[in-house]
């Protein structure tokens, strides 16, 4: 217990994880009374997985219409929401979902949460970026995840690329939470590796940002009154520290061999609880930078978070030095000098990225050395991250943090800069 915690926490109504569950997911959409579903999903699982044709079957045989919109895409754009908005609600002529349904990654997971609200208004993504209004209707939508990381299926926002300001927008309320999240860990049996590294480097830094983000008695809610992200408290950091210590267990041996199932089925627990922690709490400068490297270079966003990991944590060295010797001691760190294990953190996660096969540094992604200031510009420009990280100048911080990644260099490390590309 924080005597100062303000606590807001929110979750779906049901969380349900159990291995084989997406063949009962069928008779509790029809206990719970729907009768007309819209499945997201992309081409992929529709036409090289089973899955899809399974579900629709097994829905009809129960009384519940299914139509099945199969245009998903990596880091869906608001164009894509939109033209599938446009698409879909001259397809249905008027017969709206009772409820959707997302299989696939946090893609699209997050193109159905838009889809949530733009089906039922018929206007543009782009009207909600100031929030979604009290009386708008909004679409249950129900999240089957296939990858263990994104924690999309637990949490408040859909995050999509604006073509037209060339960054990542999101679109924030509490009821854009999935009614129900249901994970069956065997989904993510068949992800390649560089989908099983991605997606769970994402979800260790979901549980890392979450641990150590601006405490709740101090976050700035912007005077809602059910905020979506309110700050860190008691409750969000037992979620992140059960969280890095299945990831810290599992990550590498999931990777290592995507037969293990005790690997799998630990790091879906390790994103549920990410989720979990970082769907109250929030992020900060991981993500917020990863969006502006992400715009430049269209990488993963798993891959993105993941460079910037090491050299994020390394910048809170003083000002959460607590916390991060606690998880210096989750990844086996130990010393009995505090500040030289603390310091050995961020070397710890910066090998770990490597043997996950992801780029340890900007300049890898062929990032030049004189876009860092544009990538300054646009990460500080997602204030609502921004003002989460806990340190003095956080201007400062992050412009330290960027050129620290991109020369592959910690505050510590005597690293020669490299030329521009």
């Amino acid at each position: 217990m924080r005597i100062d915690d303000c606590v807001h926490f929110c979750a779906p109504s049901r969380l349900i994880i159990e291995l084989g569950y997406r063949h009962k997911l069928p008779n509790l959409l029809q206990t719970l009374g729907y009768r007309r579903g819209l499945l997201v999903t992309d081409s992929f699982f529709a036409e090289k997985t089973p899955w899809v044709s399974e579900y629709v079957t097994a829905c009809k045989r129960l009384g519940v219409h299914v139509d099945v919109y199969a245009g998903g895409q990596p880091d869906p754009t608001t164009e894509l929401c939109d033209r599938a908005t446009t698409e879909l609600r001259l397809a249905l002529a008027g017969r709206l979902p009772d409820h959707i349904v997302s299989l696939g990654g946090g893609s699209n997971i997050d193109l159905a949460k838009a889809l949530c609200v733009t089906l039922s208004e018929g206007r543009p993504i782009r009207d909600f970026g100031s929030g979604v209004a009290s009386d708008a209707p909004v679409i249950d939508h129900i999240a089957v995840p296939t990858t263990a990381g994104t924690g999309s299926e637990l949490t408040p926002g859909t995050i999509l690329f604006d073509p037209a300001s060339g960054i990542k927008t999101a679109v924030m309320d509490n009821r854009l939470r999935p009614v129900v999240a249901a994970i069956d860990p065997e989904l993510t049996f068949t992800c390649p590796p560089k989908v099983t590294a991605e997606s769970g480097i994402d979800a260790l830094t979901h549980a890392l940002e979450s641990f150590v983000t601006l405490d709740s008695d101090r976050f700035d809610r912007n005077g809602s009154f059910d905020p979506g992200y309110s700050g860190r408290n008691g409750l969000t950091m037992i979620f992140a520290r059960e969280s890095i210590r299945l990831a810290v267990a599992y990550l590498l041996r999931c990777y290592e061999n995507g037969n293990d199932v005790q690997a799998r089925v630990g790091m879906c627990y390790a994103s549920v609880y990410a989720a979990m922690s970082y769907g109250s709490a929030g992020l900060n400068a991981v993500h917020g930078i990863a969006y502006g490297v992400a715009a430049l270079t269209h990488q993963s966003h798993g891959a993105t978070n993941a460079v910037v990991l090491p050299y994020a944590i390394d910048a809170l060295r003083e000002s959460r030095h607590t916390e991060l010797l606690e998880v210096a001691q989750m990844f086996g760190i130990e010393d009995d000098d505090e500040v030289r294990a603390v310091g050995e953190l961020p070397r710890k996660l910066r090998e770990l990225v490597g043997k996950l096969g992801i780029p340890t540094d900007l300049n890898a992604f062929g990032i030049p050395q004189q876009s860092l200031n544009h990538l300054l510009i646009d990460s500080l420009s997602v204030t609502r991250l921004a003002k989460a990280f806990p340190v003095g100048n956080i201007e400062e911080s992050y412009a330290q943090i960027i050129d620290n990644a991109w020369r592959g260099g910690l505050r510590d490390e005597k690293t020669e800069k490299r030329t521009a590309a």
